[in-house]
């Protein structure tokens, strides 16, 4: 696609953008040769036989999506609620040909206005309890209860889908443009894969949130793995996928791998199953024994739907349906990939409105606060700006040592890699560190070494910047950082922070950063230490600060000791010091330096 066809997505209708996870491409069907929908209950299951005709027999492309609602198509059982605003139950365009798209020009815009959740906490709980009656008299074994936040939306939805997840997209991410609906999608779910003969479905029950730290992250992953609760509620809707799949399956096919398996996504942890079975099955039978996804429901199904229709404020449309794309082709067959739609906004492009679902599955020991707490993790993608970044490090090449401290920055940048799904080549990075240092007169260099998201890398050298001539001035920053801010711990080209740290106090030549608990962080170029009775002292990592390699490599050498410091215990410290790999230890006078606050 050339760059004018991707302005106009924007502002086209009957478009949909899927993301293909395998090939790490985008899949753009845009001006259809036919529209297929459903209003009613008794449209639907035709309406899909169509479009599996069309498909099969013009080679037609069909993508679109099933709303929830559409479950009591396939299930007089299936009881839901009642949706008079017009939301289709079956949307699917059928397109010539597919386009594909690597990546998109970046889009900004401002967050949206505050979620209303359109129950108060109150209400929440008042619902667990209902369903916790359900539990206790044997109706239902766990229901997946969920709620709406509201706002409005005054924006285009595609630059919003853009601004979301144009970094690091979902693996399941799709943008789906009608005339007065446009769904913005970021699940990381897989709903079901259908390729020829082989089908694969992969329910996802168990969230964790994300780390700020490489540790953190990985503590919540093993945390979420040995989760007794969390295994015992995936284990149960698995073996419903499993009862759903052997419906339509090969007798004995069915098989159950990657049981537990803890995927990583860009805010929560998930903890996912994979189910895979073989069918000769048409698609209007696949989608009527698996529809509504058992993830989103609860055990038994149909109970648990009666139950959800009966507790939940208003209805789910496209929140919990599916979204996907189906194709053919005379050597594989006919194939399809769908997504369950949950991290799912919907917008009404009419009343310039937004909805957005969260919710989780309720067993007889949920605990209510964890469970509310986890709806607000799930709600996380609503506020995820990622920006474009490369991870940096800045080392000390000295000619008797090499690279100063080598060994932490290499483990430094390994593990913000790993936390944000970087490529990379350690043995490629010595390579070319020790290939650039061959280069290297007997003379001090500072290099600075970037990674982009591909594993690119770039290398720049320059003499160490001087020691300070004069004792440096310092002052506090006007405002506090957030130290829940993720960029405060990994050390990387996006600084804004620091930038706006300098830029609000430009008479002085660095500036000393404070949390919103009023606890000193670190400066903008340096870790911070205050000796205080004798005892150098240095703030803890939870702060919200960088760990700086020679701050590690002092705490290991029993040096430093972490202990949280206020701005008062600076104004009282003996010494003051900033240490960096690059410009070592140096000192601050405290009768010279501006410490303001």
């Amino acid at each position: 696609m050339n760059l004018a066809d991707i302005q106009r997505i924007g502002d086209e209708t009957n478009v949909a953008v899927l993301w293909d996870n395998r090939s790490g491409t985008w899949r753009v069907f845009r001006k259809p040769v036919h529209v297929v929908s459903a209003s009613k209950d008794s449209e639907v299951g035709s309406c899909l036989a169509r479009i599996e005709g069309r498909v099969g027999r013009h080679g037609l492309h069909a993508a679109g999506f099933l709303s929830y609602e559409a479950s009591a198509a396939f299930d007089p059982a299936f009881r839901v609620r009642p949706d008079g605003d017009g939301f289709p139950l079956l949307w699917f365009g059928l397109y010539a040909r597919v386009e594909t798209v690597s990546s998109w020009p970046c889009r900004s815009m401002p967050s949206l206005p505050d979620w209303k959740p359109s129950i108060t906490e109150q209400q929440y709980h008042g619902s667990l309890g209902a369903i916790r009656e359900h539990l206790r008299v044997g109706n239902t074994y766990q229901v997946n209860f969920t709620f709406r936040l509201l706002t409005n939306f005054p924006h285009h939805p595609w630059d919003f889908f853009l601004s979301v997840c144009q970094a690091r997209p979902a693996a399941y991410a799709a943008y789906v443009c009608l005339e007065d609906w446009a769904i913005c999608c970021f699940s990381p779910e897989q709903f079901f894969v259908l390729d020829g003969e082989k089908i694969v479905s992969s329910p996802m029950k168990g969230t964790r949130g994300r780390g700020l730290t490489s540790r953190q992250d990985q503590d919540l992953a093993e945390e979420l793995r040995s989760s007794a609760k969390d295994r015992a509620e995936n284990v149960m809707i698995t073996d419903m996928v499993r009862n759903d799949l052997g419906r339509i399956a090969v007798p004995g096919s069915v098989v159950v791998k990657d049981l537990f398996a803890v995927e990583k996504h860009a805010t929560v942890w998930q903890m996912v199953s994979r189910v895979h079975a073989q069918t000769h099955e048409p698609l209007s039978r696949i989608f009527s024994a698996l529809f509504p996804p058992a993830s989103i429901t609860g055990a038994p199904k149909a109970a648990s739907m009666e139950i959800i229709t009966e507790l939940e404020d208003s209805p789910r449309r496209i929140y919990t349906g599916c979204i996907g794309h189906i194709s053919h082709s005379p050597e594989a067959g006919l194939q399809a990939a769908f997504n369950v739609a949950i991290r799912t906004v919907l917008v009404d492009r009419r009343r310039k409105q937004a909805e957005y679902g969260v919710g989780g599955g309720i067993v007889w020991d949920s605990d209510e606060e964890g469970e509310y707490a986890e709806c607000r993790i799930k709600a996380e993608v609503l506020h995820q700006r990622m920006p474009e970044f490369e991870l940096l490090e800045t080392m000390l090449w000295m000619p008797d040592q090499g690279y100063v401290l080598l060994e932490r920055h290499l483990s430094r940048l390994e593990a913000s890699a790993e936390y944000f799904e970087f490529s990379l080549d350690l043995s490629a990075v010595r390579e070319a560190l020790h290939g650039l240092a061959e280069k290297f007169v007997r003379e001090p260099r500072m290099v600075r070494l970037l990674v982009d998201r591909s594993g690119r890398l770039k290398l720049e050298d320059l003499p160490p910047p001087p020691m300070p001539g004069k004792t440096p001035r310092l002052t506090l920053a006007k405002i506090p950082v957030n130290s829940k801010d993720l960029f405060l711990y990994h050390k990387t080209t996006h600084r804004a922070v620091y930038e706006q740290a300098l830029g609000a106090s430009p008479e002085v030549d660095d500036v000393l950063l404070f949390n919103e608990h009023g606890q000193v962080t670190e400066s903008t170029r340096a870790n911070v230490l205050a000796k205080l009775e004798g005892v150098l002292y240095t703030p803890p990592i939870s702060c919200g600060l960088l760990a700086g390699t020679l701050r590690g490599h002092l705490l290991d050498q029993g040096q430093i000791v972490e202990r949280i410091l206020m701005p008062a215990d600076l104004g009282r410290a003996e010494q003051l010091y900033l240490i960096n790999s690059v410009r070592g230890m140096y000192r601050i006078d405290l009768m010279q330096a501006v410490l303001t606050s």
